[in-house]
């Protein structure tokens, strides 16, 4: 949490109140327990063709208001959000609620997490 602003690290605490979080085990097991459920990554492009979750869908905090209907049309479908350390997922998670989404979760740690543990990212050749 350093080295950011206190004020966007209250809103990012606000808006877990309001949506679930899980860690990186909790979603690596779904996925080896072939959980069915929305892994979705929410970084820039940029960071998402350096490297991603594997089984992720990507849909960037900037544009997933806009095209998250057309992608998960299910509202009751469980969505795990992940950005690179946690915070952006918040946000976007709590988003995604307010539109009607009712099983919304963040991934604690975020890729960071994930890649720091050696769990599987698919990366392009």
């Amino acid at each position: 949490m350093k080295n950011h602003d206190l004020n966007f690290l209250e809103l990012v605490e606000s808006s877990l109140l309001k949506i679930g979080e899980c860690d990186i085990h909790e979603v690596k097991t779904m996925q080896e327990e072939s959980k069915d459920f929305y892994l979705v990554d929410v970084r820039e492009d940029r960071e998402w063709v350096e490297g991603h979750i594997r089984g992720s869908i990507h849909l960037g905090k900037g544009i997933i208001e806009r095209d998250i209907g057309r992608t998960i049309e299910d509202k009751s479908k469980l969505i795990v959000l992940y950005c690179q350390g946690g915070f952006r997922s918040a946000l976007a998670g709590e988003s995604i609620k307010k539109m009607g989404y009712t099983n919304v979760f963040s991934m604690s740690g975020g890729f960071s997490d994930w890649a720091n543990n050696n769990f599987s990212i698919d990366k392009p050749q």
